[in-house]
């Protein structure tokens, strides 16, 4: 079974009507002001992994600043797990800084989501006010048995749309706070699984942590593999294509170039996440 845990999917008013939706939503017009981004409906994404040979999809939207927009979009996710409940799998998506927030979550965990994310801290990155938002969340995802899907990148190198000023040290504090939540950290968790090299403390902080391929095959090179199974544990890694952003025959490709071998590849596309998600 393959099972992709990040894509995002959007109404058909905002894919068709984009720029409606830019007014008071930066982050959402910073990356998808260009036409080249995509914008899916759940029928595109469903054709998408009949394509590309993936079982189940994790959807969610976006994490929109507006009430109106993220409850529009989460609605959307309901909908269209309710209509292909075989492939696809809900997550709940919100502004943090709302003081909806936490409502909107539990609202959508009790209408039948099976998590939350990919939740972003855009302008911030998860500085000390961040984590104090997610405490609400947390708690109400460990009463829940979710996981949580953070955004975080790479605190170096070149820039792009999306990268947010988080730090290693923001990352790592985000695990140290809520070691009880199980929490995919999208994007390879900006690289902080090497510090599981260090002999005390790191590993077990990071014990419930998780780190998804996301937009892997734009930043790293196929190499990443090999060194996440070495420091972060094959059993950590999960295939999330951000699609519609990369095809996720692009991945399949990198994970061959990588040398993995079919058993490690399977764990990694699929087995690893049915496990997480108790599919």
């Amino acid at each position: 079974m393959i099972i992709d845990v990040h894509t995002h999917i959007f109404p058909d008013d905002i894919c068709s009507h984009r720029e409606k939706y830019f007014e008071g939503e930066g982050p959402f017009q910073l990356l998808y002001d260009s036409p080249k981004s995509r914008l899916i409906s759940a029928e595109e994404l469903i054709q998408s992994m009949d394509e590309n040979g993936v079982d189940k999809s994790v959807i969610f939207g976006f994490p929109w600043k507006k009430d109106l927009y993220f409850q529009k979009n989460n609605d959307y996710i309901l909908e269209s797990v309710n209509k292909f409940p075989d492939r696809l799998i809900g997550f709940c998506c919100v502004d943090m800084y709302s003081n909806g927030a936490a409502e909107e979550i539990s609202r959508c965990l009790e209408a039948g989501l099976s998590g939350v994310g990919e939740l972003a801290f855009y302008q911030s990155g998860i500085e000390t006010e961040a984590l104090a938002m997610l405490k609400p969340v947390m708690e109400l995802c460990r009463e829940k048995d979710v996981p949580v899907m953070i955004h975080t990148n790479e605190p170096v190198g070149h820039q792009y749309p999306g990268k947010t000023p988080n730090t290693l040290s923001q990352i790592y504090g985000l695990a140290k706070k809520f070691p009880d939540n199980r929490i995919i950290l999208a994007h390879w968790g900006g690289g902080i699984f090497f510090y599981t090299l260090l002999k005390k403390e790191v590993k077990d902080t990071l014990k419930n942590i998780f780190y998804d391929t996301a937009a892997s095959p734009f930043l790293y090179s196929p190499d990443i593999y090999q060194a996440a199974k070495s420091m972060a544990g094959l059993d950590k890694i999960l295939l999330g294509t951000d699609f519609p952003l990369i095809k996720p025959a692009r991945y399949f490709k990198e994970m061959e170039t990588a040398g993995l071998s079919d058993d490690e590849k399977k764990k990694i596309c699929g087995l690893n996440a049915a496990h997480l998600l108790k599919v």
